[in-house]
């Protein structure tokens, strides 16, 4: 048989294959941050449900065990201030939320991811965060700033093992004009039960 008979009798195959390999040029062509990867965006919806929607709960209720449950006991905090290797960040927290429980303050988190890479096992976060609290007496002071998270996957769940974050960028303060490049993630109220 002919090549020019078989194409002909198999038209329909044949133009599915061409649709296919112009798909695939396509797709090799792109950026490789722009290919979709099925199985980070299936670790970033895990992600985003386990980690981010109960760090965003914990940190709106003020409740430091919760938020501090996230991390890995081994974790890194690294702050302007300088590092932290045994944990004391933890215990931190637990003084700083009960402070503002006690004082009658009201905490708002917004925060986007800017870049993430992830593979089965780790996941490597960059974004932006704002934090209002507000007083009881309605005075608010907000804060910008940028995170880096290396996220591991431990037992089955995702732990935070590296939290850094700064309020500048090259020396320059972070503002609403950095912040307000994207829209804040948003949870819904069943994504904070871990």
């Amino acid at each position: 048989m002919s090549s020019r008979r078989w194409i002909n009798g198999n038209e329909r195959l044949v133009q599915r294959l061409l649709a296919v390999c112009v798909v695939a040029c396509v797709v090799a062509a792109l950026p490789i941050e722009l290919r979709a990867d099925t199985a980070s965006d299936t670790a970033h919806a895990v992600i985003d449900r386990e980690v981010w929607a109960v760090f965003h709960h914990a940190f709106e209720t003020l409740d430091a065990e919760r938020l501090n449950d996230l991390y890995a006991d081994d974790a890194l905090r690294a702050t302007p201030e300088g590092l932290d290797t045994q944990g004391a960040f933890m215990g931190r927290n637990l003084e700083r939320f009960a402070a503002s429980r006690a004082r009658g303050e009201r905490v708002a988190l917004d925060f986007w991811i800017d870049s993430r890479r992830t593979d089965a096992t780790t996941s490597y976060e960059v974004g932006f965060y704002r934090v209002r609290i507000t007083a009881v007496n309605g005075a608010e002071l907000t804060t910008y700033g940028q995170f880096h998270i290396v996220l591991k996957r431990r037992d089955g769940q995702w732990k935070i093992v590296q939290d850094w974050d700064t309020t500048t960028i090259g020396g320059r303060p972070i503002t609403s004009a950095d912040f307000d490049r994207r829209e804040p993630l948003s949870f819904a109220a069943a994504a904070h039960e871990r």
